[in-house]
């Protein structure tokens, strides 16, 4: 199946003020299977094109102010602070990975749907950089596609990796003015399919196993801990994440859904098992706003003192290596674990390991074939997930609800 040329219209769409509705809907821009709002789609439907949503990341120095401009839209943040918190695209020549990793993403995903015999092309568009995600609607649209299903590169509920996917939908169908033609959809949360915990359980047996040949006198189960990092938040975006109907602690459904797939990749693990916990980091808000703590450095700091010779970092809140993962963990936390006198090992992400692009194409099927909820993969108690987000899911409380695709408003 052939790349798809997206052009570039170098511009991130502007926030819409409402999306259409179809007549008798509660879903906006949804298929006519998930305009009713029910939580899972259970009745097959025909799609046209995958629409894979990035982040997007900055590809060259004078790239990396604008960027960071879209990534903070509407927070009046300077240039002069964005400067301050650029250094890391700074050290690797302005350019973020993220962007060659979608590359290679799209390309793993259009030859396993190939295989496995979807003929459906992918268009991908990101949120803060080129292509944009207007231009991924443009450009299927121009081909003649007007029933999208989205895959967001993003496997847990909150507000930055789940709605605010969904408001760039709205924002791209407003913009490209095809809103009244085009139907978007969005494949469920994949925190707990099996095809992105399986690459993680595979990585902490590995390392497991490379930390015994390393340290052959070394104790696992009490001289190893095991850090599940994933990016902090603000806890109110936290306590806000997933459905209010649904009482899932202090930090909602993200912290939940993190602590879930922890436990599933532990309980993957044979022999000895080391005292594991969840971390957080990459935190950016100011100190006057609370985040999900602890972040990751202060805990290697405090592991010496529990006489803790080993940690195994796990990135489970990431599918890629970007710079989330290379500059806040190879870099900073590899570098408070040197200081500390501990070894330290990093987990990969699942990228495009075989596992992982499979898993995408499996929630791919389950909308096209209408899946029985209880015919598909979760490892956890807490899936499989919504196909259609739920009435008030993942607010930001600071900004309220925009117009959003795939879910039931507001």
């Amino acid at each position: 199946m052939a790349a798809v040329n997206l052009g570039r219209t170098g511009r991130k769409s502007p926030a819409a003020s409402a999306v259409p509705f179809a007549p008798g809907a509660l879903v906006p821009g949804a298929t006519a299977a998930a305009r009713s709002g029910r939580e899972h789609v259970q009745e097959p439907t025909r799609y046209d094109a995958i629409l894979l949503a990035g982040f997007g990341g900055p590809e060259g120095q004078d790239d990396v102010i604008p960027f960071l401009r879209n990534v903070t839209r509407g927070r009046g943040i300077p240039d002069e602070r964005l400067e301050e918190v650029a250094h890391h695209y700074r050290h690797y020549d302005g350019v973020s990975p993220i962007n060659a990793q979608n590359r290679a993403l799209r390309a793993a995903l259009e030859e396993r749907l190939t295989a496995r015999g979807v003929n459906l092309p992918v268009y991908w568009g990101n949120r803060n950089w080129e292509p944009y995600m207007g231009d991924a609607v443009r450009a299927a649209y121009d081909d003649g596609h007007r029933r999208l299903l989205a895959i967001a590169t993003s496997a847990y509920s909150s507000y930055s990796s789940c709605r605010q996917y969904r408001e760039d939908f709205a924002d791209a169908l407003v913009d490209t003015g095809v809103g009244d033609e085009i139907q978007i959809d969005k494949v469920r949360q994949f925190f707990d399919h099996p095809g992105f915990v399986t690459p993680f359980s595979d990585g902490v047996r590995e390392a497991l196993n490379d930390l015994r040949v390393q340290l052959s006198d070394l104790d696992v189960a009490r001289e190893v801990e095991v850090l599940f990092t994933t990016h902090s938040i603000p806890s109110t975006d936290a306590a806000a994440s997933g459905p209010a109907e649904r009482d899932l602690g202090p930090e909602g459904a993200y912290g939940a859904q993190h602590r879930a797939v922890a436990e599933a990749v532990m309980a993957a693990q044979t022999g000895a098992r080391p005292e594991w916990q969840l971390v957080y980091q990459s935190r950016s808000g100011p100190p006057s706003m609370p985040w999900l703590e602890p972040d990751i450095n202060d805990v290697i700091r405090t592991l010496p003192e529990r006489g803790i010779r080993a940690v195994l970092i796990v990135p489970i809140g990431f599918v890629s290596d970007h710079m989330e993962v290379l500059w806040d963990l190879d870099n900073e936390a590899a570098e408070t674990a040197r200081e500390a006198g501990i070894v330290c090992v990093r987990v990969p992400t699942p990228g495009v390991q075989a596992d992982y692009v499979d898993g995408l194409v499996d929630l791919t099927l389950e909308r096209i074939n209408g899946t029985a909820v209880t015919d598909r993969a979760a490892v956890t108690q807490l899936g499989p997930w919504y196909d259609v987000c739920r009435p008030g899911c993942c607010e930001n409380t600071r900004l309220g609800f925009k117009p959003a695709l795939a879910g039931i408003a507001p």
